[in-house]
Order: C-alpha cells, then sequence, then structure tokens
C-alpha cells in the first residue's frame, strides 16, 4: 500500500467525524434562517416600528438569502452529476486547496467521486447527512469491486488490516459521536414538535415610561389670547383670563408624575420567504400629556394613547413583492404611512428607541391619513416601486374607517389619506425625497387632523373639529451622514387645507388656511458606547400662518383660528444601550411659547423611556 493510501486511512476516521458534524449543523440551519424579519424603511441606517430590517423595499433580506441557499442546495441534490476521470475536470478545485490531495485521489485512484453537470465541485457548499451517505458509499462499493478483481496494486491485505485496526482504535469515538448525534436528533425533533409555527416568528416590544410634565399655566390658543386683551388693563383682564383657563379645562399644568407602558407582540409570518404577514396584538396606558394636561399637542411623546392596557389588535398587513423592483403592502387594519415608507429621519424615527416627542419622529405629512396602530383605523394599499439603485417611487392609500358601510365611510367614501413620494438616495449618506399627500375628514368621529395632532389646535382642525376638510400637503425631507458618528436631517412642510362645506357665519365652502411647519434634527450614534445614541432636535411644529375663517365682519375678539407667533421645540435624548435587549433613554422636550402665542409659558417635558425587545 503506498504511504499515501496509508495516510489517507490514518485520517479517514477524523474526517467522518467532521462531516457528520457538519452535516448535522447544516441540516439545523434553514429552520432557523428562514424566519422573516419586519422590513425596514429605504434610507440611511434605517429603523422602524415594526423592527424593519431591510435598508430598503426591494432587495434580498437576511431571510431571502437563505431561502435562495436552500433552494440552491435543493436544486443541486437533485442534479444528475457527471463522473470525471481527473481531478482537473472540476473548475472549481485548485492544486493549493487543502484537499486537493485527498480529492486527487478519490476522483484518479479510486473514481468514486462525481462532479455537477457544471463541471464544478462545489467544496465549500454544506453537504447534508444524505450526500455523505451516497459519497460513502460509492467509495466501499468501489473498494470491493476492486478486491473482488484482484487489483492488487490498488487495494492489498495489509491496506484493509490497516482499516480495520483503524476501525478499532476509534470505534469508542465513532460510538459516542453516534450518541451525540441522535441526541441532538431527538432534541430537533421534540424542538419541532413544539414549536409555535414554522413559519411564524414572535417578538415583542415592550416599553416602561416615567415623565411628567411641569412649567407655568397650561396653553391657551391665540383666540382665546385675543380676548383677554381686548378686555381692560387691570381687574377686567384677569377675570377674562380665568374665563378662558376655566372654559378651556383649568389653569394650571397636571404635573404629576406618571409611570405607564405599551406591550406589543408581533407575530411575522412568511409562507415564500419573500412576503411577509405581520400580526400585532397591543396594549397601552400612556395618557397623552396635551388637553387637560398641557392645553396642546405640542408635548406629548411618541408612545402615548391610553386604552387601559386592554389588548387590542393593533396592526394587521400582508407586504409581497411583484418581480424584482415592487413591494406590496395590503393593510387590513392598523395601516400607516410612516411604517410603509421612508421618513428619511433614520436613527430618529423609531418610536421604541428614536425620538421621545411625537413631533421629532417625521414630517406630519406621513399622518396625512389620521389613521395608527391600535386606533381600529387604517385600511388599504400602499406600493414601493423601486426606479433604480439610487431612486424609488412610493405611493399608497389608507381608508379610515373602512369597515363602516354607512353613509360618509367605508373604503371610499369616508375619511382618507392618499400619499407619493419619490425619494433619491445616490449613495449611502445622501436621502433626498419629495413628497405630496391629499387629505380628506368627513368631520365626523374626530377625523379632522390636518397636520398629525402635533402642532397648535388651529393647524390640526383649521376650520373647527367637526367640518368637513380636505387638505393638499407638500414635503421636503433630507438626511446626510457626515461620517457613522453624525447624522443630520430635516424637512420642510407645507399644508394647504381647504372647508368642504360652510358651517356657522364663520366657515364658508371653499375657505382655505395656510400652514407650515419645519424641523432639523442631529442624531449621533455609538456616543459613548457602541449601540448607544444621543439625539437633538429643533423645529416649528405645525402653525397657522393664514386662514379664511371668520365673519364677514371682524372684530377685535373675532374667532380667526390663526396662530399670533412661533413655537419652538427644542428636545434632547441621550438612549444607552444596556444590552441587546434593554434602552434607557432619558431626555427632556421644551416647548417655547406653546400653542404658536407668546403669551403661554414654556412648557417642559421631562421622560425617561425603558425599552424591551426580544
Amino acid at each position: 500500500m503506498s504511504g499515501f493510501l496509508h495516510n489517507s486511512l490514518l485520517i479517514a476516521p477524523i474526517l467522518l467525524v467532521v462531516s457528520l458534524v457538519n452535516a448535522q449543523g447544516a441540516s439545523a440551519i434553514p429552520a432557523d434562517m428562514q424566519t422573516t424579519q419586519s422590513p425596514a424603511k429605504e434610507g440611511v441606517v434605517a429603523q422602524t416600528d415594526n423592527q424593519a430590517v431591510l435598508t430598503a423595499p426591494i432587495g434580498v433580506s437576511s431571510s431571502d438569502q437563505s431561502q435562495q441557499f436552500n433552494d440552491r442546495s435543493s436544486k443541486n441534490l437533485n442534479s444528475v452529476m457527471s463522473q470525471v476521470t481527473s481531478v482537473s475536470q472540476l473548475s472549481d478545485v485548485q492544486p493549493t486547496d487543502w484537499a486537493f490531495q485527498a480529492l486527487q485521489s478519490l476522483v484518479e485512484r479510486y473514481g468514486c467521486i462525481a462532479g455537477y453537470p457544471n463541471g464544478s465541485f462545489q467544496g465549500n457548499r454544506a453537504m447534508t447527512r444524505y450526500e455523505f451517505a451516497a459519497g460513502l458509499n460509492a467509495c466501499l462499493n468501489r473498494v470491493n469491486e476492486l478486491i473482488a478483481t484482484s487489483t492488487a496494486d490498488l487495494v492489498t491485505k495489509e491496506d484493509l488490516e490497516t482499516l480495520r485496526k483503524l476501525q478499532e482504535e476509534f470505534a469508542d469515538g465513532l460510538v459516542e459521536i453516534r450518541g451525540r448525534i441522535d441526541g441532538l436528533e431527538a432534541r430537533n425533533a421534540n424542538l419541532e414538535n413544539q414549536q409555535f409555527s414554522t413559519t411564524t416568528k414572535l417578538n415583542a416590544e415592550i416599553i416602561f415610561s416615567v415623565g411628567s410634565v411641569f412649567g407655568g399655566d397650561r396653553a391657551l390658543d391665540s383666540d382665546r389670547w385675543r380676548r383677554i386683551e381686548a378686555a381692560p388693563a387691570g381687574t377686567a383682564r384677569e377675570t377674562a383670563r380665568a374665563n378662558e383657563y376655566t372654559a378651556s379645562g383649568g389653569r394650571r399644568l397636571q404635573d404629576n408624575a406618571i409611570f405607564s407602558d405599551r406591550i406589543r407582540l408581533n407575530l411575522i409570518s412568511s409562507f415564500t420567504g419573500k412576503d411577509q404577514l405581520f400580526t400585532r396584538l397591543e396594549a397601552n396606558n400612556t395618557t397623552a400629556f396635551s388637553g387637560a394636561v398641557t392645553g396642546t399637542n405640542m408635548t406629548r411623546v411618541s408612545w402615548d394613547g391610553n386604552n387601559d392596557n386592554n389588548i387590542v389588535l393593533g396592526k394587521l398587513y400582508y407586504r409581497f413583492p411583484v418581480g424584482d423592483k415592487i413591494n406590496v403592502i395590503v393593510d387590513a387594519i392598523g395601516g400607516e404611512f410612516y411604517d410603509n415608507f421612508n421618513t428619511v429621519n433614520p436613527l430618529l424615527s423609531s418610536t421604541p428607541i428614536g425620538s421621545l416627542s411625537r413631533f421629532g419622529r417625521f414630517s406630519p405629512i406621513y399622518r396625512a391619513s389620521n389613521t395608527g396602530s391600535a386606533s381600529n383605523t387604517g385600511s388599504g394599499v400602499s406600493a414601493i416601486f423601486k426606479l433604480s439603485n439610487a431612486i424609488t417611487l412610493s405611493g399608497g392609500y389608507l381608508a379610515r374607517r373602512a369597515n363602516d358601510p354607512s353613509a360618509g365611510a367605508g373604503l371610499f367614501d369616508g375619511s382618507y389619506g392618499a400619499l407619493a413620494q419619490l425619494a433619491f438616495q445616490p449613495n449611502q449618506n445622501l436621502t433626498f425625497a419629495l413628497s405630496y399627500a391629499h387629505s380628506y375628514f368627513t368631520g365626523g368621529n374626530n377625523d379632522v387632523s390636518v397636520s398629525g395632532a402635533y402642532g397648535s389646535a388651529f393647524a390640526n382642525t383649521p376650520f373647527g373639529a367637526g367640518v368637513a376638510t380636505s387638505a393638499n400637503h407638500y414635503g421636503i425631507e433630507t438626511s446626510y451622514r457626515f461620517n457613522p458618528q453624525l447624522v443630520l436631517s430635516g424637512w420642510v412642510g407645507y399644508s394647504q387645507a381647504i372647508a368642504e362645506v360652510s358651517f356657522g357665519a364663520n366657515v364658508n365652502r371653499g375657505d382655505k388656511a395656510n400652514i407650515w411647519n419645519w424641523a432639523v434634527t442631529l442624531a449621533l450614534p455609538d456616543l459613548g458606547k457602541k449601540g448607544n445614541l444621543g439625539g437633538l432636535i429643533f423645529g416649528q411644529p405645525p402653525k397657522v400662518t393664514s386662514n379664511d375663517f371668520g365673519p364677514a365682519v371682524l372684530t377685535a375678539t373675532s374667532n380667526l383660528r390663526e396662530d399670533s407667533d412661533i413655537s419652538f421645540h427644542l428636545e434632547g435624548l441621550y438612549r444607552y444601550q444596556v444590552n441587546n435587549n434593554i434602552s434607557i433613554t432619558p431626555g427632556l422636550i421644551v416647548i417655547f411659547n406653546p400653542e404658536q402665542n407668546s403669551n403661554n409659558d414654556t412648557i417642559y417635558t421631562g421622560v425617561v423611556r425603558t425599552t424591551f425587545r426580544f
């Protein structure tokens, strides 16, 4: 027997052990890898509430790659292999490969190794136990054939004796390995029998928050301040002020500290590896810092929405690709444009780990439909079309109460929002988007919300809460990553609201109101530690700059629903990443001139958000 064959036989048991272990590992990969992650929005290092995970709507996610790997493996197993007589016939095998000599011996000396029809060996591909068994059987058959034909120069009695000794020497090890593999197979079978689903993955997001507002008095709108200032100075004016505060819900801020929570359980299913069925169960008891608490929506945090911790179906959608360039999202309930499209504020748009305030997440244009998770609103369809590697066109339609068949409701007869966006991303650092949205609100069921419920009261309902209103919204959004530790983003938005009906003496059909907002955000990822985030947000919440609302003859005390001054939003936050699953984010939100009126006291919102994600 040649020295090479002897050496090969010496390492044969070791190669057998490694092959069996690799085969077992390969068989465990697909089940774990085929879970589909929540899609993310296009943009720079994008984050979303749904734990998107891709940074663009069209592309190959980790789950897609896993599926493609499994598909390739299945095709390879089913392919007819072609016999080769020389290792040089295998196109992907080089003399420098570590197993070249072993492979050369098996091909040229024993003739028991075949290649794939395309002339490759694919030596780096994971091997299944079936493939190993087939290869081993082919080589053993070849050895038996050589023995039967008395090919003494290839296999001698000495070779067989050496093989017998090696089998005896490694017998205990092989028995131990067999026992381990049997144990792993039993555990794997038990997991498969007890797992929740072969197609569904569960993840959760829990927010604990402690917060409070503080400052002076609650905010009043500009019409109330005009009536106060029209009263004679002194006692009469103080009486007028007291009356306006009483009528609006009280003078002092409700500044008691609160502890609250929001819980989301997400079931993410995939049936093809490229699609996604998303189901969310949600509970929340976080009181909004607005209305009777502060007198303004400007002080709200991003996760508020008190339903007394009752569990509700928060969101249900199905996302699937059409070809290689289009992704379609069908929202059954809980649809939101800001979850479906790129909001161009990559590091601060996510509720659990981004901005603390409602205003600081993204432009109000993405709330044009006035729908949201856990509100039993928001049904429709959205699509994302990848025109090129740098340009994406997005569009969608969401009805507020699509499940209501009554007049002024339903899929097409009630309140709705439609949005179109053209996003440019010429490189990984820069994103620029142009957005347009159209809204229609019937005026019933508190549907009117022109500015996303975080500007002034007039910006949200420019003609009153019960007046049918439409609006055209225009937005420019941009984000630039100067380096991995500095991302600057911002937006400018303009809305023109239109009264769709006449109402009383103050509203005529066709009346218009002009509304502006803007913001600049600064994100500092990995500040102080990898995974941490520092953030600064400064901007002007939506403000009504002009409005046709009002009587034909104006007086000093006439209601105009027009803001007098400018509010400024300033927010600072620091997210400390405790580990992969827990983060703690303290922060402060400061509103100067709340409700766009300088007579109001500055209001502060202090909050600590702790997020658990698993």
